[in-house]
């Protein structure tokens, strides 16, 4: 291995940090920012874009239910390189066991608390939700690659996704049979309200339920095998080449599962895992191979910033009126703005976050959950 492969492997992947700040861009305001500036002309070509802007009620894929699916993905992808640093600097096993419960617990009480947990009202919270099941499949997706190596790993992912789907397929509900995959006669819903207190997202179940769970821990598995191949000896355009080949065949194995068992994003149906994870990886090999191969890294500034403090803005927006900070100081702005007083109001929101981000990365200070 020379200089240049050994550079790629030791050090902090930038294209990583910037495809999060890209996923988590949207999250943040970008997604509205589309939206409301495709309004201003309308066309059946704005109108399809903006369709890809809305999850799909039930069965089917846009753009945005890629959005949390990338997210875990590259949860995983830094698992190989962050337990191989971490074992380099003479953590002990214990430790790292320690390091990965507290963590988790962080994030899940972070995401209770962003469901209201502090309001005492445990018949009306939803116990469930994003951060929750963030900190969930990163426990055990954590512990499965400390433990295993990336073929143990691949094992797990496949079995866990055809137990899964013979699960749903055969399984009986009461009074909907097996094999029902609408909303209210799903086998995922029908656990959900025996096991899951509280409020359910969509009245029968929950978008992050009990076993619908387990296929997006593979989710974070797969970005670990992601992880593993960036990691290894192979030069940068071919571990690029190598990530979008199997983005592809993940994205066709995806398809096909779908036409037996349907791309449902709120119940994570096995195919939505291969599809959303074929996407995710063709997209990391484009990061990856202009920022870190070819080294065209200037441009994704913006997203590196978001990128570095994903949690924390996600919480914080939860409790900072970010919009009325963006609309006390653009008020004299949009009092002109006419047909475009949405687009400036969103793009000023967008900004207000990311000159915060900006600040904390400016002054290095990142929290990390």
């Amino acid at each position: 291995m020379d200089n240049d492969q050994q550079n790629l492997v030791g050090r902090r992947l930038t294209s990583v940090d910037a495809l999060r700040g890209f996923d988590m861009f949207w999250i943040i305001g970008g997604g509205a920012l589309l939206e409301n500036l495709l309004k201003v002309y309308s066309c059946p070509v704005t109108d399809a874009i903006e369709r890809q802007l809305h999850h799909v009620e039930w069965k089917g894929f846009r753009f945005e239910d890629l959005i949390f699916p990338l997210f875990l993905f590259i949860v995983g992808v830094v698992l190989p390189f962050s337990f191989t640093r971490r074992l380099e600097r003479g953590h002990s096993r214990p430790v790292l066991y320690l390091h990965i419960l507290k963590r988790s617990a962080l994030i899940i009480l972070l995401g209770l608390i962003f469901n209201g947990l502090q309001r005492f009202d445990w018949a009306e919270m939803r116990w469930p939700g994003v951060l929750q099941r963030i900190g969930i499949c990163y426990f055990f997706a954590a512990i499965i690659v400390m433990n295993t190596k990336w073929r143990t790993q691949a094992i797990i992912i496949a079995a866990v996704l055809i137990l899964y789907w013979i699960a749903t397929m055969l399984i009986p509900v009461p009074n909907y049979g097996a094999g029902n995959l609408t909303m209210e006669g799903c086998l995922s819903s029908y656990i959900d309200q025996q096991l899951i207190p509280g409020q359910l997202y969509y009245g029968h179940g929950d978008n992050e339920g009990v076993i619908s769970t387990l296929p997006a821990i593979c989710t974070v598995l797969l970005g670990a095998l992601a992880g593993h191949w960036l990691r290894s000896g192979q030069l940068g355009d071919r571990k690029a080449a190598g990530l979008a080949i199997a983005g592809i065949v993940s994205l066709l194995i995806g398809c096909l599962w779908g036409q037996v068992f349907p791309i449902i994003k709120i119940l994570w149906t096995s195919s939505y895992v291969m599809v959303a994870g074929g996407l995710s990886l063709m997209l990391l090999a484009l990061f990856y191979w202009v920022i870190d191969v070819k080294g065209y890294s200037k441009w994704a500034f913006f997203f590196i910033v978001i990128g570095m403090n994903p949690i924390t803005i996600y919480f914080l927006q939860r409790f900072v009126d970010f919009n009325g900070i963006a609309e006390f100081f653009l008020v004299g702005v949009v009092e002109h703005a006419d047909l475009f007083k949405p687009v400036i109001l969103a793009l000023g929101v967008v900004l207000t976050k990311w000159l915060f981000l900006w600040f904390l990365y400016r002054h290095r200070i990142f929290f990390k959950a």
